[in-house]
């Protein structure tokens, strides 16, 4: 159970140490003095590891619950906390130079001499996917394995341009550091030399249209799991990716206005999603919310229902049913974009509808807009238009977007 501040502020003390537990490994130590100081154990390189986050009641119940997530974003990034206090307390002490300073003012110095754009590009690159590891190090700290281990975890999620673009920065700010005297060397001279190699682009294989009903009807003919029909199934109305999907929790949609929000962490891009919810996809989420509505996320795994289930699942029901190399549960979004496009939609609706960015770099800095009304509609249409074909009606005639 958590822990309340009543329960925390009565504590007594005892003749030995004893902890009170909240949840997510924060505990508050009480001492046989009667001073508390709140906790959190965690695990980092497959070893148990305590950490203090303050001293009760100076930092609260509340507070000590943003500093666990701190934390544990920390931990996410794979940052040990207890080492980044120890180099932040190092840098205090020394007055050293943090790397987020000096990436805030080698931006501050160049943003003048840039395209807006390009400004914007480089401050949502610093504060994605630099500064959260990197920001609080010391600059004499870091080394080269450190911005190469930076650099792989942005590759391992695919994000192959963005890599690129995070090399290049990098290896500026050390360059205006050497210039003013901040640091000795420039750690990232000759990234590119270890950067991953982009794999080819792969066209996940999908049915025709005309072939969808048929794939439906094996697949409620199937033994695969309930849960795992309907993913199938919001995966073909929404579009979105199956590791989007497969993580999602209930808090991230709200059935009432019909959206699910994916928050930017999530998100490949790194950029936060508004997906719209036809009422086909709102009649499914209604029928799932029966099955595991008790649960944080929409498809918990079959032996531990705090995970997802796994990333193969999918793919598996598709296999068992005939379709292996036909249609994978990516290849719906790529069945969804040839449709829409072949209906004429504007492209800017479809591919924010997909999530991607603009080829144009440029134009896709500028294009904040979520065209969510416009999206809707569309996402509306095409549902009506797969369960029109599904009843055995012709597939409605969807009027051509301006």
């Amino acid at each position: 159970m958590a822990l309340t501040d009543t329960a925390a502020r009565t504590a007594k003390p005892r003749d030995k140490l004893y902890r009170l537990a909240d949840t997510a490994g924060l505990c508050l130590e009480i001492t046989p003095s009667g001073s508390k100081l709140w906790r959190l154990r965690y695990r980092f390189g497959g070893k148990a590891k305590m950490i203090g986050l303050g001293p009760y009641p100076t930092i609260t119940l509340a507070k000590a619950r943003e500093r666990r997530e701190d934390a544990r974003r920390q931990l996410a990034n794979g940052v040990d906390p207890a080492a980044h206090k120890q180099a932040e307390k190092r840098a205090q002490a020394a007055h050293v130079h943090r790397f987020e300073d000096l990436a805030r003012e080698w931006h501050a110095y160049n943003s003048p001499r840039w395209a807006a754009s390009t400004a914007s590009k480089a401050m949502l690159y610093l504060e994605s996917d630099i500064l959260p590891i990197l920001g609080q190090r010391p600059l004499d700290e870091i080394k080269r394995p450190d911005l190469v281990a930076l650099v792989r975890k942005v590759e391992k999620r695919g994000a192959f341009n963005v890599a690129t673009k995070i090399r290049q920065w990098l290896s500026q700010i050390f360059r205006y550091g050497l210039a003013k005297g901040a640091v000795e060397t420039n750690p990232a001279t000759d990234l590119d030399v270890v950067a991953a190699v982009a794999p080819r682009t792969q066209h996940h294989p999908h049915v025709p249209l005309t072939e969808l009903p048929e794939l439906l009807r094996k697949l409620d003919a199937g033994k695969c799991d309930p849960t795992t029909r309907l993913a199938i199934r919001l995966l073909l109305l929404t579009g979105v990716r199956p590791g989007e999907l497969r993580h999602a929790p209930w808090a991230e949609f709200d059935l009432t206005s019909a959206t699910w929000t994916i928050p930017a962490e999530r998100m490949k891009a790194r950029r936060s999603h508004i997906v719209p919810l036809p009422q086909q996809a709102l009649t499914l989420l209604a029928q799932l919310e029966q099955i595991t509505g008790t649960y944080p996320i929409l498809f918990p795994g079959r032996n531990n229902r705090e995970r997802p289930q796994s990333e193969n699942t999918v793919n598996k029901a598709l296999r068992q049913i005939g379709y292996e190399g036909r249609q994978t549960g990516h290849g719906f979004r790529h069945l969804l974009s040839t449709e829409l496009n072949s209906r004429g939609y504007n492209r800017d609706w479809i591919e924010r509808q997909l999530a991607h960015g603009d080829q144009d770099e440029i134009r896709d800095t500028y294009n904040h807009a979520h065209y969510l009304p416009q999206r809707r509609k569309m996402m509306q249409e095409w549902a009506d238009s797969v369960e029109a074909l599904c009843m055995g009606s012709n597939v409605v005639s969807i009027r051509k977007a301006q």
